[in-house]
């Protein structure tokens, strides 16, 4: 006899807690990366103090603020997901103000400690003659590895960038853009039918026609050598968890931890060993867009059907014949998933990676915000999001045309 809004909210959400809590979790994770953003237009608090420190080349600065953005991200980071993995326990609900005892007690304990600081300041602000910095030791880690490696450290960008990098852009940037909207066009028409190959192709034209085509290439050139790079290394590392319980207990925890760091933080040490360039730019992406290669690869491995897999022993399949002809088969949906996670992501810090010297999308948005100059600003914007549209559209069809050849749609 409920009525539509007593299930609504005695029902439906109390079952749902814990997917809302999960979509809370990536809100806080998504408002913490753009901290650091945020400051660019004037907004002030630890983003701030991250970007000061890097325009004076302060690195011990700009690493104990970055670290305090991740330390706080962490934090909170852990505490939504104890909230969403938290079941309820059945027993009476209790009535009155006993219903909301831990709210008011956080309240009295909030409110009691801030009457407390105005009697003892040192209670409400840290006196700064007992604060800790470790600024100093940032900056002489980074000041030994420059000194004592700086020679290998050099050597590696150099050989990256012009033996990787430098070819694969100058391919991209000589790409026309009538053969790039045929190619798409048929592979939109041989995944998803005629819809998908107008969407490409639509949207192939509206990147041509803005005038920004050279930049948009560009911007799949670096897109894409993270994205390449970050497979390479994140699925063998899924396998690999997927394989050992040992190895997902140190890797799970590792990658939980990268997922909660802010976008910019992870160019602050790379920029201090790399220097400002496109390699940097791989460098940071393929850290900040690494985490679902693994995480997917491990998911889809473990989540074979178990009858899947005795099937495969009976029939005498070596462990690489069953790797090979049943559990890849199976998880390479699962696969492709964490690899189209992982090219939105790299796309993401097309406008992060602009700040060390990238010319692609990226610049475009950068100076566009600098002339307050919002026209540019949006098709630009607007040109990474249909690259993404594109890449989510093409990738997602093959996954549904995987999964139902295979009889898992």
């Amino acid at each position: 006899g409920c009525t539509r809004q007593q299930k609504l909210w005695r029902v439906l959400v109390p079952s749902a807690k814990p997917m809302l809590m999960i979509g809370v979790n990536q809100v806080i994770m998504l408002a913490l990366n753009m901290v650091i953003i945020s400051s660019m237009i004037g907004a002030g608090g630890l983003g701030y103090d991250v970007l000061l420190a890097l325009r004076r080349l302060n690195v011990g600065q700009a690493m104990e603020a970055g670290l305090a953005i991740v330390v706080i991200a962490i934090v909170l980071d852990r505490l939504s997901q104890a909230i969403a993995r938290k079941r309820p326990v059945p027993e009476m609900a209790p009535e009155g103000w006993q219903r909301y005892r831990n709210l008011i007690l956080a309240v009295v304990v909030l409110v009691a400690t801030t009457l407390l600081g105005l009697v003892m300041p040192a209670l409400a602000k840290m006196p700064d003659s007992v604060t800790i910095t470790t600024a100093p030791y940032w900056k002489a880690a980074v000041d030994w590895i420059v000194v004592n490696w700086f020679d290998a450290i050099e050597a590696v960008r150099v050989f990256v960038l012009l033996n990787f990098l430098n070819p694969m852009r100058s391919a991209f940037e000589h790409l026309p853009w009538f053969g790039v909207l045929l190619v798409l066009a048929a592979a939109g028409y041989r995944l998803g039918g005629i819809g998908l190959a107008a969407l490409v192709s639509v949207l192939t034209l509206l990147c041509a026609t803005t005038g920004l085509w050279v930049p948009a290439m560009q911007t799949l050139y670096l897109c894409g050598a993270a994205v390449l790079v970050a497979c390479l290394i994140g699925i063998p590392i899924g396998m690999w968890a997927a394989r050992s319980d040992r190895v997902q207990a140190i890797v799970i925890p590792i990658i939980d931890t990268l997922q909660t760091i802010p976008s910019f933080c992870f160019i602050i040490p790379v920029v201090m060993l790399f220097r400002v360039g496109d390699v940097t730019a791989m460098i940071a992406t393929v850290a900040f867009a690494i985490v679902p290669s693994i995480r997917y690869t491990n998911h889809g491995l473990r989540h074979v059907p178990q009858e899947l897999i005795e099937a495969g022993r009976v029939s005498g399949c070596t462990r690489w014949q069953l790797f090979r002809h049943v559990e890849l088969p199976v998880a390479l949906p699962e696969i492709m998933l964490g690899i189209n996670q992982t090219i939105l992501l790299a796309l993401s810090m097309i406008i992060i990676c602009a700040m060390i010297g990238t010319r692609d999308l990226g610049q475009e948005i950068f100076k566009a915000l600098a002339k307050a100059d919002s026209g540019r600003g949006i098709v630009a914007g607007l040109v990474i999001a249909f690259i993404g549209i594109m890449a989510d559209r093409l990738i997602t069809s093959a996954v549904r045309s995987m999964r139902a050849r295979r009889g898992m749609a």
